[in-house]
């Protein structure tokens, strides 16, 4: 046990030291800064409002009326990347460096399809999306506004490979290419996500309007993320850091009409003379939301955030610290709707009241993390050091309920301590530190550390995983060699995993054993990109990916009413073992863009829940005993098979179509039976108008049509799933003015009203359908 704290003394210890030697270094070096403009390739013509930025750097500015740009505080010498990004216009980048480079001119084309953004999460450097081995896509904070959804994860869902499994409209966990909970993995302010994530009704603890672009790694990422990376990585990315001497800032707020979901954002951001700063806050609450034909009792949600950023942008790099605190209050629901579809002892004007009955979760989840990337000699020192408290708290409904002798307390529920079931205490201490050597003569070698302590604390009345500490800590090596028409890479790394549970004792009896586990494993990947021609690029990554058991495989033994099952875990599974291979093929002309990615993950040691027997187990549930179905997690050798597509071809200039296509199918290969949780085939069509209108900019109307496949095939405690289609539309604009632009939509989802029940939906088991019609109205507005 000390020893494990040494280690974590240490690292910070050395990032500490490093980053005051680098600043001390630096100090007596010369600020260094780089001029230079914007314009029109086939015009000349300066463009004004151009973003250029440099993300390794977190630096960011715009050009002026004239098209000129200034990006000060750099350091004296390095290679960077520099992006600059302008609507209408194709994304161009330079990389540049700093002992060469006084001045710098970009020439945009016009662009009728939209390309690639950089991206940051497919390796240690940020790049070109085309340079990637893996399947990487991006989204942007107003095509995430423009999807209407009740949170973040609900809008990743409609990107092609990625879902949701959602128990209501408040809780929703990734899901990429068939894999989810712990085998995805989700950064936030550069560290990992650490939420109690194991279960299905635990969603993801993070402020959606803190998004500003999100980048998505499909595939195994444990080369550089870790153990839970096993399915790929969701990268939430905030604001870049205003230009030095500048402030902004910006007012978000919106409502949809389907569970009158009411959410505002205010943020403001600073940076002065390099002293940088962001605070921002976020409130959205919401009654009841209604499938077709009726309200679904206790589905509101009230959810609070507040975070802040302070550092410093030097020179000699960048440090940040960023702290958060996210609350949220769940209603949950037990029992499905009668024969004839509505709600015992319930009834519409109930169910738009927005004060919660048991059950329910309260959650509050602090993060606070250390972000810095310092130059050192002839490369990057770049670390995360963070610390996360997850508390959460189920209130359920235990023998009876008297309303009338009950007060509401400040979670918004009603609950005295004999309402009390699980409270948990998980507390997280991460460190990521790698060294970068950006582009010696094309070569771009990486070296890291990675690693993480918790500890796990039940306080409450009822017991689902036991007390445990867990220390994992991981060695990596990556090498990139960049050449004229594409690149490779190939990477190795080594993990170490111990679990130690504690007994725990129910009364007189021993509700859960104690075990001590170790886990490790060796893991590489290999990739390259290849340019075919000037418009193709050819793609292929072959890795495998480690994934240790977690706390409630290994341990569970309890009810978990989220999931209306009672689950056993066995502290005798072994860890995942993933081998994985991706393809893709991407083109792209003035006027189409298409897109083609296939893969084969072969798991060995797959670990799911499984019902024998149909064994239950009796509850007390209100005024009755209620049985409870049991599962229990085991192991099984697996397969998935799948990929994606798109293509999108312009009509006109102004109009185009969108269109996706995703497939996954998961297999035991022992018994030959599908795998529980794989999402259905789904056909995407959107048609958007893009019209040009005196003093206003960025408008756009659009449709889109969904279609969703029957799921015909599925797990032995789970049912089959019709096929449905869902239509939306949506319409926005923007309006120019001397701060920036105010930006206004209002988006429809399922406008035919349809009544479905999507196959991850966790309301499926009790007959609770998605959904129904919802119009969302918003606006946006810069300070």
């Amino acid at each position: 046990m000390k020893f494990r704290y040494l280690i974590i003394i240490l690292l910070f210890v050395v990032g500490y030291n490093s980053g005051a030697h680098a600043i001390t270094t630096a100090t007596s070096e010369e600020m260094k800064e780089i001029k230079g403009k914007v314009i029109d390739k086939e015009t000349n013509h300066p463009l004004p409002g151009a973003t250029v930025f440099i993300s390794d750097l977190k630096l960011s500015t715009q050009s002026n009326y004239q098209g000129e740009f200034i990006l000060k505080n750099l350091p004296s010498k390095g290679k960077f990347l520099v992006e600059v990004k302008y609507i209408g216009f194709k994304a161009t980048s330079q990389l540049i460096d700093l002992n060469q480079v006084e001045s710098l001119v970009f020439e945009m084309e016009t662009a009728i399809i939209e390309s690639a953004e950089v991206v940051i999460t497919g390796t240690p450097f940020s790049g070109k999306s085309k340079h990637s081995s893996l399947a990487v896509v991006t989204t942007s904070r107003e095509k995430l506004m423009q999807t209407g959804a009740n949170n973040l994860i609900e809008a990743l869902g409609k990107l092609p490979g990625v879902n949701q499994v959602s128990t209501g409209a408040a809780i929703a966990k990734p899901s990429i290419r068939g894999l989810g909970f712990n085998r995805v993995l989700t950064m936030v302010d550069g560290v990992r996500e650490e939420a109690q994530q194991w279960g299905e009704e635990h969603g993801v603890q993070v402020d959606q309007f803190s998004a500003a672009r999100v980048e998505i790694l499909k595939g195994p990422a444990s080369l550089l993320y870790g153990s839970d990376a096993l399915g790929g990585v969701i990268n939430i990315i905030d604001d870049f850091i205003p230009a030095l001497g500048t402030h902004s800032g910006s007012f978000n707020t919106s409502y949809g009409s389907n569970n009158g979901l009411s959410s505002s954002s205010l943020m403001y951001q600073g940076n002065q003379n390099g002293l940088v700063y962001r605070a921002r806050a976020s409130y959205k609450n919401a009654h009841a939301f209604k499938s077709p034909g009726a309200y679904v009792p206790n589905s509101g949600f009230k959810e609070t955030n507040v975070s802040g950023l302070v550092g410093l942008n030097k020179s000699w790099g960048y440090s940040h610290f960023t702290f958060s605190r996210a609350n949220s209050n769940i209603g949950l629901i037990e029992e499905g709707p009668e024969e004839d579809g509505s709600f015992h002892g319930h009834d519409g004007h109930s169910m738009k009241e927005r004060s919660l009955e048991n059950p329910y979760q309260y959650i509050t989840h602090y993060r606070a993390a250390l972000n810095s990337n310092i130059l050192l000699g002839h490369g990057q020192l770049k670390s995360t050091f963070g610390f996360q408290r997850n508390l959460r708290s189920e209130f359920e409904n235990h023998g009876h309920e008297d309303h009338d002798h009950e007060t509401e307390n400040e979670h918004g529920g009603h609950h005295g301590e004999e309402n009390l079931g699980i409270r948990m205490q998980l507390n997280s201490f991460t460190y990521d530190v790698k060294y970068a050597i950006g582009n010696l003569n094309g070569w771009e070698p990486t070296f890291g550390i990675q690693g993480m302590y918790q500890t796990n604390q039940n306080t409450g009345l009822e017991y689902l995983i036991p007390d445990y500490s867990s220390f994992n800590i991981g060695f990596f090596g990556y090498l990139k060699r960049n050449f004229e028409n594409g690149s490779w890479n190939v990477g190795a790394r080594y993990d170490f995993k111990n679990l130690n549970s504690k007994v725990l004792m129910d009364g007189n009896e021993v509700r859960f054993e104690a075990f001590d586990n170790k886990f490790s494993n060796f893991s590489g990947s290999a990739g390259f990109t290849y340019d075919l021609s000037k418009n193709i690029v050819f793609r292929a990554n072959a890795g495998s990916g480690f994934r240790a058991p977690n706390i409630a495989e290994l341990g569970s033994n309890g009810t978990h009413h989220g999931t209306f099952r009672y689950e056993i875990g066995d502290p005798n599974l072994k860890p995942e073992i993933s081998y994985q291979v991706d393809l893709g093929l991407d083109y792209s002309s003035e006027f189409i863009s298409l897109g083609v990615n296939a893969f084969n993950n072969r798991i060995n040691n797959f670990i799911h829940a499984v019902r024998f027997n149909n064994e239950v187990i009796e509850e007390d549930h209100v005024d009755h005993a209620h049985e409870i179905p049991v599962f229990r997690f085991v192991q099984a050798n697996a397969n998935l098979i799948g990929g994606e597509a798109n293509l999108d071809f312009h009509i006109i200039k102004d109009l185009h179509l969108e269109n996706s296509f995703s497939i996954v199918k998961g297999t035991n290969r022992a018994s030959k039976d599908p795998l529980p949780f794989i999402p259905a085939t789904n056909l995407q069509h959107e048609i958007v108008y893009e019209p040009h209108l005196k003093n206003l900019v960025n408008t756009y109307i659009k449709f889109s049509y969904n279609h969703v496949f029957k799921q015909n095939r599925f797990a032995s405690f789970e049912t089959e799933t019709p096929s449905y289609g869902l239509i939306d539309a949506a319409i926005g604009t923007a309006i120019p003015i001397n701060k920036g632009k105010i930006n206004v939509w209002l988006s429809a989802q399922n406008l035919g009203n349809v009544k479905y029940i999507n196959h991850l939906s966790r309301f499926k088991p009790i007959g609770i359908f998605n959904p129904g019609r919802n119009f969302n109205l918003g606006i946006n507005i810069p300070l």
